[in-house]
């Protein structure tokens, strides 16, 4: 039984993160033990439920897992662990058809078949979608299942300030019920990580507010090791609407038939990848980078006009009433976009089932590395590895549970000497410049003069950051700010390490690719005091 009172919760598996991750493992385990769900704000609220294009998986005869896996491999550029991908794009369609059984409502041709898109870097049409409106459609069906399972509760607004590890274990957390203004005791036998990416430490992200890199950042402090975090992967077309609410606009419009221009009407892709539009992910953010620099235009244009109003609308609702309440047609208007931060494909070092350095702590999603991305995400990847790795993950729970690993409860959480924070406009004041100096700095394109600025001033920020969640009681946006800090370090110094050009990483000093690819890995030892 899940055990309740005031500021304590016993469980049997405690998830952290509500998305596609956190959900379908909790879904699989939930006949095996009892799962309590924590989330930072309202449970639907995840990196899943923004997600527009779909899933990536071998459905149609004339692909194959070969293709999957090759095209998975090519975009890696030498990081992606051949096994891991494998496994992954093999037992996608089996994952997928799981979903379909939970409800999910994938759309279909006119014969009855799943609609499948098609998007850069892929050499088939293997994207499984929902119209424009996947993660929504996906994240629905999971919380319809989850609210139908009795072993599984769900707490909304509980912000996880740290884990606690005792001797490499992992006993639980401690969170911060932000409704209540107090911190509970989270104890479980198993926790699971699942608080997806760290779009949010970028001035421009497709990503909620919630996307701090808060697992990572726990995970590390907790003695984990941190993986290729130099790779975060920006997307191409970002709607382009200064003071507004982040909007993507799916690669799968490209993979339709979309063109990028110049504000002058001039289509450039041609110029950078043979493949133009269709070139990976990093090739085109990369190229839309230059054309903005050579211009000096804040922003491209990227158009569908030529296609059939009629399909525009049809396969593009969400984007379609979203760019019309701004006055965009895109059905005749082109549309403004830019590059913004997107996808993390480093992370907590982790195994194909989540383990990690740290005992009855799994780790799923966007949060965890486990070596199927490499130096770059191929699109559509994320969905899938977060289901398939959700899967095992779940298999490796149970055999765990059966070894019977102890409840161990832990002390209250105490805040000392600390006093009701003064000056709120300090936080802000520092996010914002987190924000700004890793756009500047540790962006699209790097340079050693950039990366070391960065360093310099993210090391003053982590310390008066620091010194701030030690002397004032703990709110939300300051736990946010201190994962921030420490997730921008770890990137920074990832960045410094990598001496060479590859995937997503970008460097103005070392533009060539080294002979063989490695790892950036990165452990604090000892672990740091929570």
């Amino acid at each position: 039984m899940i055990s309740l009172d005031s500021s304590n919760v016993v469980c049997d598996v405690l998830v952290i993160g509500s998305g596609i991750a956190g959900l379908s493992f909790a879904l699989k385990i939930a006949d095996s033990a009892q799962v309590v769900i924590i989330t930072k704000k309202e449970k639907a609220e995840s990196n899943t439920n923004y997600a527009q294009s779909g899933i990536a998986a071998v459905f149609s005869p004339s692909d194959s897992f070969e293709k999957h896996v090759k095209d998975t491999i090519d975009c890696g550029d030498g990081l992606s662990k051949r096994a891991i991908v494998e496994t992954v794009v093999s037992e996608g369609p089996a994952r997928i058809q799981e979903l379909i059984n939970l409800g999910v409502n994938f759309s279909k041709t006119a014969t009855g078949t799943l609609d499948l898109g098609m998007e850069g870097g892929h050499s088939a049409r293997r994207v499984v979608h929902a119209k424009d409106l996947t993660g929504r459609e996906v994240e629905a069906a999971l919380l319809n299942a989850a609210a139908k399972t009795e072993s599984i509760k769900i707490f909304e607004n509980q912000v996880a300030i740290n884990l606690v590890v005792d001797r490499s274990r992992c006993l639980g957390c401690y969170a911060l019920d932000t409704e209540k203004s107090l911190v509970k005791n989270f104890v479980a036998k198993i926790t699971v990580l699942a608080t997806g990416g760290i779009g949010r430490i970028y001035l421009h992200t497709t990503n909620p507010e919630i996307a701090t890199g808060d697992g990572i950042a726990m995970a590390y402090r907790g003695g984990a090791t941190v993986m290729n975090m130099e790779f975060t992967q920006f997307h191409p077309t970002y709607l382009f609407r200064p003071n507004e609410k982040s909007f993507l606009i799916s690669e799968a419009l490209r993979g339709e038939g979309a063109t990028l221009q110049d504000q002058n009407g001039r289509q450039f892709m041609a110029d950078y990848h043979p493949k133009k539009e269709l070139a990976p992910r990093d090739v085109v953010a990369r190229a839309i980078d230059q054309e903005l620099k050579r211009s000096g235009d804040n922003h491209v244009l990227l158009d569908i006009s030529s296609k059939n109003p009629q399909f525009v609308q049809t396969r593009f609702p969400g984007i379609y009433e979203k760019c019309l309440g701004y006055g965009i047609d895109i059905t005749k208007d082109p549309i403004p976009v830019v590059p913004a931060a997107h996808y993390c494909c480093g992370g907590v070092k982790a195994t194909i089932a989540g383990e990690t350095d740290i005992r009855n702590l799994l780790v799923v999603g966007e949060t965890a590395c486990t070596g199927l991305h490499g130096a770059n995400r191929l699109a559509s990847n994320s969905l899938l590895e977060a289901l398939v790795c959700s899967h095992r993950a779940a298999q490796k729970c149970v055999e765990l549970l059966k070894k019977k690993p102890p409840l161990q409860r832990f002390a209250a959480w105490e805040s000392g000497n600390a006093v009701d924070i003064d000056e709120a406009v300090v936080i802000t004041q520092n996010r914002n410049e987190i924000r700004q100096l890793m756009w500047n700095y540790v962006g699209i394109v790097r340079s050693d003069k950039r990366l070391n600025r960065a360093k310099k001033r993210i090391e003053l920020l982590k310390e008066e950051i620091n010194q701030y969640y030690w002397d004032f009681i703990i709110t939300a946006k300051l736990i946010e700010l201190r994962n921030m800090a420490l997730v921008a370090k770890l990137i920074i110094d990832s960045a410094i390490a990598r001496k060479e050009s590859r995937g997503i990483h970008f460097s103005l000093d070392y533009p060539q690719k080294s002979p063989s690819g490695r790892d950036t890995l990165l452990r604090e030892s000892p672990p740091m005091r929570p």
